[in-house]
């Protein structure tokens, strides 16, 4: 984690409008770059048109499409294409203090060769990340371990066949394999959220590894999506059931990833969206359960993975309130690598545990991913612009200095 200071006063909270600290590791030709890309995606109309392009021509095996992913959005949002070839990005996020949570990016896979191929890529991606200080976490997607579907049939209660149960017990191993080689190598791993219709499987499957795992310190995150309006009250059960079965809980906060297609999945059939009413209310959620993980700190472990400016600052006011150290192991801030640097570089300039979310993967295996972040960020209001304007506001600065 980043080095110890005392605890904060007024002057040691980041400044997020420091451009000069978020983009002090980039030079003038990366930020140029990065400036073309942001005004691209800033335009949604183009992403919109320009994505089911991209994934039909990734599928069809078109040559030009990967070398344009590569030298675009590839670099801007992805580590390596390997382990190994994210060496040289971590290193250079930790000599800003940065820190970095493994991501391996491929998704897709749906044979048993597959996922046990996904469990040893996690488990290798753990064995790096004990080798380094700078890379405290892995993250893990339990639909590249399962088939969706036997996740969707437990969750619906349906009765498990012979094969079905020989699926499940499968998926409780590679799990199993990957929080014990996690508690054994001194890395901790952060369970994704996904669809709200697997995602009560995906908590059950969590909650069984924090119980197991999260004693002595916390090991397992699972991913509480705050854009739900069930996930506050939920979070406190959470809590309250950790406490009776004394063990830490593990949280990643995060607004969401899946609204647009959990509403209309809702609509067509026919039930009641779990999706909140609207932006201000998945904020209130957000920062509620925030301020809930901070009342709590010394039982949770709390990921704040928000780019929200707001929710980021919140954070760090309430451990100034509660003369929390910034470097608490039970508190971190993470961003997406590529995105948000304001935000990251400041909090680990200021002090505080901040960390960047880096994927890695083959360039046809990661493009899903990054088709969906250009997607999921153009959709939002203001996203792209901010970065946009922020990266502007840079470069200006550096022709007037």
């Amino acid at each position: 984690m980043a080095k110890k200071k005392n605890n904060t006063d007024k002057s040691d909270l980041p400044d997020f409008d420091n451009t000069e600290i978020a983009f002090a590791a980039k030079s003038d030709a990366e930020l140029n770059k990065a400036a073309r890309l942001f005004g691209t995606m800033n335009k949604k109309w183009l992403v919109d048109l320009s994505a089911p392009l991209g994934l039909t021509a990734m599928k069809w095996k078109l040559p030009f499409v990967k070398w344009i992913a590569k030298a675009t959005i590839f670099d801007q949002f992805v580590g390596g294409t390997t382990l190994l070839n994210t060496t040289p990005v971590i290193n250079k996020l930790y000599e800003s203090k940065v820190l970095t949570i493994l991501d391996f990016g491929a998704e897709g896979r749906d044979t048993e060769k597959g996922y046990n191929q996904s469990m040893n890529e996690f488990i290798r991606a753990i064995e790096f990340a004990a080798t380094n200080e700078s890379t405290p976490v892995v993250v893990v997607k339990i639909s590249s371990l399962t088939r969706h579907g036997l996740l969707e049939s437990i969750q619906n209660g349906e009765s498990l066949t012979k094969e079905t149960r020989r699926e499940y017990r499968s998926l409780l191993k590679r799990i199993d394999s990957i929080c014990h080689v996690s508690t054994e190598q001194g890395v901790s791993v952060f369970f994704d959220a996904e669809e709200s219709w697997i995602q009560n499987t995906i908590d059950h499957l969590v909650l069984l590894m924090m119980r197991r795992y999260n004693q002595e310190r916390v090991v397992v995150y699972n991913t509480y999506q705050m854009y739900r309006h069930d996930r506050l009250q939920f979070l406190i059960d959470n809590y309250s059931y950790a406490k009776d079965n004394n063990f830490l809980l593990g949280v990643k906060l995060v607004r969401g990833a899946y609204m647009d297609k959990e509403r209309d999945r809702a609509k067509e059939m026919g039930y009641k969206s779990p999706i909140q009413a609207d932006k201000p209310a998945t904020d209130d959620g957000f920062n509620m359960a925030l301020r809930f993980c901070l009342d709590n700190y010394k039982e949770i472990a709390v990921c704040n993975a928000t780019h929200n400016q707001e929710s980021s600052f919140l954070m760090t006011k309430l451990m100034q309130e509660k003369n929390i150290p910034m470097d608490h192991p039970h508190l971190l801030f993470c961003q997406l690598y590529g995105m948000s640097d304001h935000l990251t570089y400041n909090l680990a300039h200021a002090g505080f545990s901040a960390a960047k979310y880096l994927p890695y993967g083959l360039v046809e295996d990661v493009f899903p991913y990054l088709v969906r972040r250009a997607q999921e960020n153009s959709a939002v209001v203001g996203d792209m612009s901010r970065e946009f304007g922020l990266v502007k506001k840079e470069l200006e600065r550096r022709k007037l200095g």
